[in-house]
């Protein structure tokens, strides 16, 4: 029996073996075109139309509930944060009432004590400042109970404490991290400016100067005098100053000097301000003078450039007077540490040194034509291996010297830390490294090496390092305090802008080309 109309349109549409019929694609395309040119489907696109409008208007509509919920609960949170600051806040607060009455309670039954055995002993400034037995005295309590009583008198005593701008208590504000909820929050942060107060009047200066200079000298014969008149001071100078004075007028009979190296080392023990007339290398040599701890330093602009010397002489008896008066704001200016051990030494307590350099130690190639081969380790770390020029190692107040030089950055004086600046690397990617100042700085030349290297500190005390020899660096326990002109960070900042005239450039004209 034949298949009727209806039978064949159903077979057209059946596949064969598996596959559609090329003619039944093509008729479905072209049912297709057909019934998208037909005319009533325009009222159903309107209907759709309009529904897609609706459902846009009302997606809008969740996305700003959305947003108006995400920012209630971005309030709310920061709303938390804040009362658990506060509550923070207090807790600290109370807690330093509590230790303050406490610490109270305890001076008062020292002082009963002390006068009951009618001793004379040395008073600590507490928890909340520096004391200058800590920072002019070395920790050998025994061979300081030795030093004679009246040499020990004329030693002045004196506070540093950390200050915030705005509070005038010297309270020390500790940098306070808390942990609580998951959230680790600093709830205070001092602005670390030190301020130093003398607690007993200064009785000793020793005045360094800038030698061959004849201005240096004359300025230094005027304040030899002006201190000794005016603030009835004790005055140490330079051997060689000294025959200079001497030479000039008998009147200065009274200026004292040292001889030998053993009398350097004391001298600590007798000074209690010193003066520095000339530039920063004139301030260099006076912390070289000093192998452990330092008198405060106030260094006077008698040089070509200086980043440390923040005082004119014109003014010198204005600033004086303040300073010996008190209380001043100081910049604590780090040292390094340095050892040298031998290829032959039998373990690493045999070194040559300390050295202490307060602006950088040096390891180049000395006159070899070769690259330096240095191996560098941080705390046992291999940090890399130097070629090149050399390696610098410097103080964050020496980022200003060599270190710039060679492609630095600069970073406050205050900031504790350790540049390693490569001197002309043969690599593109080495670029400097500043290190936490708590670190331990190995630079070692290999067995492999072509040539020595040699190592100076400061700009002076030449090395040489053998293959074998390294050079171990950290940070010194003994700092430099230097006198600050209005202070630390805005000395910093006045000696980059006139000294290097640090992003000095003609401003841009205002009548040029401007966005609509």
């Amino acid at each position: 029996m034949a298949p009727s109309k209806g039978d064949a349109s159903v077979s057209c549409s059946q596949p064969e073996n598996g596959f559609l019929n090329s003619l039944s694609l093509l008729s479905s395309e072209k049912a297709v075109q057909e019934l998208l040119q037909q005319s009533p489907v325009q009222s159903t696109d309107d209907h759709l139309i309009e529904f897609s409008d609706a459902m846009r208007t009302v997606a809008k509509a969740l996305r700003r509930a959305a947003e108006g919920k995400a920012s209630a609960q971005a309030e709310a949170a920061e709303w938390k944060r804040k009362y658990e600051l506060e509550r923070a806040r207090n807790l600290l607060l109370e807690h330093k009432e509590q230790s303050h009455r406490e610490n109270n309670g305890d001076d008062e039954r020292t002082e009963n004590l002390a006068s009951r055995s009618n001793e004379q002993s040395e008073q600590c400034c507490g928890s909340n400042g520096i004391c200058s037995h800590e920072v002019l005295r070395d920790g050998d309590r025994d061979s300081a109970s030795k030093v004679v009583p009246n040499k020990c008198a004329r030693k002045a005593s004196f506070k540093l404490s950390w200050c915030c701008k705005g509070d005038q208590s010297d309270q020390h504000k500790h940098d306070i991290v808390s942990f609580e909820r998951g959230n680790i929050t600093t709830a205070e942060r001092s602005s670390k400016q030190i301020s130093l107060k003398w607690e007993s009047q200064p009785q000793t200066v020793i005045i360094l100067t800038k030698p061959n200079s004849t201005s240096v000298r004359i300025l230094c014969a005027e304040m030899v005098r002006w201190l000794r008149e005016q603030k009835k001071l004790d005055i140490y100078v330079e051997p060689r100053v000294r025959a200079e004075l001497l030479t000039e007028s008998s009147y200065y009979n009274f200026v004292h000097t040292w001889k030998g190296e053993t009398e350097i080392m004391l001298l600590h023990t007798k000074v209690d301000l010193v003066v520095t007339l000339g530039g920063d290398g004139t301030v260099l040599w006076a912390a070289s003078m000093f192998k452990g701890p330092v008198p405060p330093v106030v260094p006077f602009s008698l040089g070509s450039l200086g980043f440390m010397t923040p005082f004119h002489s014109e003014r010198y008896q204005e600033y004086l007077d303040s300073i010996l008066k008190g209380p001043i704001s100081i910049t604590l200016r780090h040292r390094l540490q340095c050892h040298v051990i031998r290829e032959a030494a039998k373990n690493e307590y045999e070194t040559e040194g300390p050295i202490l350099v307060l602006n950088e130690v040096t390891i180049d190639r000395g006159i070899s034509s070769y690259l330096t081969n240095l191996e560098c380790y941080c705390d046992n770390s291999f940090v890399t291996c130097v070629q090149g020029d050399g390696l610098i190692l410097s103080t964050t107040s020496g980022s200003t010297a060599y270190s710039l030089a060679a492609g630095g950055s600069m970073v406050h004086p205050q900031v504790p830390g350790i540049l390693f600046t490569p001197i002309c690397p043969h690599s593109l990617s080495f670029r400097p490294l500043i290190l936490p100042e708590h670190v331990t700085l190995r630079v070692q030349v290999p067995f492999n090496s072509r040539s020595h290297a040699w190592a100076s500190f400061d700009g002076k005390d030449r090395k040489r390092l053998a293959a074998g020899d390294a050079l171990v660096c950290s940070m010194a326990p003994w700092p430099v305090p230097t006198a600050c002109q209005v202070d630390s960070t805005s000395d910093f900042l006045n000696s980059i802008h006139d000294g290097l005239h640090w992003n000095l450039r003609k401003t841009q004209s205002f009548d040029g080309p401007r966005d609509a």
